[in-house]
């Protein structure tokens, strides 16, 4: 008999995938936590029964949340990660070296422990020098910090459970105000098929508070609908002005100098929301 995982994205849709074997199922302090070996995808995370990462797919969303960010504030020295418990967010930004520190604040430490234990490949950077590891509340962490950081990265589930107060206009007031004075923050806003209401919300309270908003886009085949959207406030360095000349090489797989732009240039149906 096969076994499925299934995630339901909406209450008459979802996607499946094939269940080679389940290593963790767990309920933490604060989700319902899996980690599963499934025949598409490899090793996959889920909380909540959702899908957060899989072997296969997750560079897309860890290099586009960290990557446009990153190039475009010209000094990032000190950044910080919310949620993303995972790895793969702090592995990338220890792909730039001006970066002397990268703190990682995540509610639920079982998600660290077992990303290091059975996602190795996007966990690996965890223990870097440059990179504190802490268990705590972003929303509070971010509260006690002000005027700290250079780039703020939101890596959060969906609006459920520990994560909607990161979905809150009080919240992105807190990074405002956690953020040096040309701070740059950027967070993952979800899909403009099921989610549009989330993003018309998130542009809308942070074009109250940001000077400079962009949304921008990438293709990740295990999110709901395939298409997410992410939205980055910055209080002085425009992501489209950045030269694509003056983007350094890394190595990645899906972000690269030519695509930065790209990546702001939305369908007319997602420009339509945010307008």
């Amino acid at each position: 008999m096969d076994l499925w995982y299934t995630e339901k994205q909406t209450d008459s849709f979802g996607i499946t995938a094939k269940v080679k074997e389940t290593y963790v199922r767990e309920q933490t302090d604060f989700q319902d936590l899996s980690m599963i070996e499934t025949e598409e995808w490899g090793t996959m995370l889920t909380l909540d029964g959702m899908v957060m990462t899989t072997v296969r797919d997750e560079f897309v969303y860890h290099e586009m949340v960290a990557h446009p960010a990153l190039v475009t504030h010209p000094n990032p020295e000190n950044v910080l990660v919310v949620g993303g418990g995972d790895g793969g967010v702090i592995r990338e930004i220890m792909k730039h070296p001006k970066v002397k520190k990268a703190v990682l604040v995540d509610i639920d430490g079982k998600v660290i422990e077992y990303s290091k234990k059975y996602l190795p490949t996007i966990a690996g950077e965890l223990d870097n020098p440059r990179v504190e590891v802490i268990v705590n509340d972003g929303y509070m962490h971010i509260h006690d910090h002000k005027n700290t950081y250079d780039v703020i990265m939101v890596d959060s589930t969906e609006p459920v459970g520990p994560a909607v107060e990161l979905f809150t206009k009080g919240f992105y007031q807190g990074i405002y105000d956690a953020l040096k004075e040309d701070g740059i923050f950027v967070a993952q806003t979800d899909n403009p098929w099921f989610k549009a209401d989330l993003i018309q919300t998130v542009n809308r309270d942070v074009k109250e508070i940001f000077p400079i908003v962009r949304v921008y886009s990438a293709n990740i085949p295990t999110y709901p609908s395939g298409l997410w959207t992410f939205t980055m406030g910055s209080k002085k360095h425009d992501p489209l002005q950045v030269e694509e000349a003056s983007i350094p090489e890394f190595p990645t797989k899906y972000y690269t100098a030519r695509l930065h732009k790209a990546a702001f240039v939305l369908p007319k149906f997602v420009e339509d929301l945010i307008k």
